[in-house]
């Protein structure tokens, strides 16, 4: 069993932040439409009661974030222009976009700032000495500020120049958001309120192994689903038609169930699926059972009989916590099976934590996100937290009584 309670890190809400240059590092990372427009805002939403609160109280707020992956090059479609004006609106309050994020303009229009104040630095992935986490680039960084605030849960997992070099220079503390992220994950893998039930997804084993083998050790229902439930299949000698199986993973997978039998979780495999040729939009699909699925023909979503128990299993739970879709649920003829786990979760009088990346895209999708005890705003970072891993950037911030 892996450690998964982090130490105590100081709050924004614990320090005198009037008249003081807070430089926030927020997750803006929000999905670009075609024509290039915000298609979606939730991360700027989440970041709204961590500016109020510092705006409220006097300080001189310098926000920061990167946009997609320019891969250390300026990409005018990737400014954070269009950003600032999605804050504006929703803050009411005028966010000054800069042009850059560090440099001679920007310091002079740092100076220029009065108590109660908004800028946003220009897209911190357009140097590529933030993914370096170079010294020098987060040095100049914290010469901006008094003060650092991480904010970005969805960006704590990585070793980037802003979230982990920044905090070595100035006193470093969490926003509401990653304060109530990291509880969230933090309470339920302490200490739920059982029956504790896991619902795992998504297309890969791989990619969810650490989470598989951190929480087989602290839940009591294990529910499998997704194009991940082949492998399971495969391991167990069912056929799997065109589906992907990763046989490198074969061996992990019996291991999983190994130590879900001796700890006495129950495993619940899909017991049908809905295949098709190809997981596209006007695909003909069938319903065939788990344990038969044709040649040429891949698993795209669990099926009416597997729904029916998901929602069963998960009705009798007091916690679930679920992270990966349970089918491809951007295309309709692949989306019941996840929208019924979604709505089975929002009937649920306990507590639900939905995990981030495409599980909160589908229950924000089926109007069900507000139903949820706590939507993650963070993939990878979700996924580090129900692995057992630590967040280097909340890791980088102050431990909680220092001075």
């Amino acid at each position: 069993m892996q450690n998964v309670i982090p130490r105590q890190k100081k709050t924004v809400q614990e320090i005198d932040v009037r008249g003081k240059r807070v430089l926030v590092r927020a997750d803006f990372n929000v999905p670009l439409d075609e024509e290039g427009a915000i298609a979606d805002d939730t991360r700027i939403r989440a970041s709204l009661p961590t500016i109020n609160y510092l705006c409220e109280r006097g300080a001189r707020v310098i926000l920061c974030s990167h946009l997609d992956r320019p891969k250390g090059e300026i990409v005018e479609r990737l400014r954070l222009a269009l950003v600032a004006n999605r804050l504006s609106a929703l803050l009411g309050r005028p966010v000054v976009a800069l042009r850059d994020c560090i440099g001679p303009e920007v310091e002079s229009a740092v100076a220029a700032m009065s108590d109660g104040d908004i800028v946003l630095l220009e897209n911190l992935r357009f140097h590529p000495e933030e993914r370096a986490d170079d010294p020098s680039f987060s040095e100049k960084l914290a010469d901006l500020a008094e003060v650092y605030v991480n904010d970005a849960f969805g960006a704590s997992h990585r070793s980037h120049a802003s979230v982990v070099g920044v905090p070595q220079h100035l006193p470093a503390v969490a926003g509401l958001l990653l304060e109530r992220e990291v509880s969230a994950f933090t309470r339920i893998l302490q200490d739920p309120e059982r029956p504790f039930a896991a619902v795992i997804g998504g297309a890969k084993v791989s990619d969810k192994l650490g989470v598989l083998d951190n929480v087989i050790s602290r839940v009591d229902l294990l529910l499998i689903g997704g194009g991940m439930a082949a492998t399971f299949l495969a391991s167990r000698g069912y056929p799997t038609g065109a589906s992907h199986v990763e046989t490198d993973r074969l061996d992990d997978v019996r291991r999983v169930e190994e130590n879900a039998a001796k700890r006495g979780v129950r495993l619940v495999l899909p017991r049908d699926v809905v295949v098709a040729e190809r997981p596209e939009t006007g695909a003909p699909t069938r319903v065939v059972p788990a344990t038969e699925v044709p040649d040429g023909q891949v698993i795209a979503d669990i099926g009416p009989e597997a729904a029916d128990e998901f929602s069963r299993e998960l009705g009798g739970a007091r916690t679930v916590v679920w992270n990966g879709p349970v089918g491809v649920f951007e295309v309709p003829e692949f989306a019941e099976g996840t929208r019924r786990v979604a709505a089975a979760l929002a009937n649920l009088r306990g507590t639900t934590v939905i995990g981030g990346g495409s599980t909160t895209d589908a229950v924000q999708r089926f109007g069900l996100a507000d139903e949820m005890t706590h939507v993650s705003t963070g993939g990878g970072a979700a996924l580090a937290m129900l692995a057992g891993k630590p967040l280097p950037g909340f890791e980088a911030l102050d431990d909680a009584g220092t001075p």
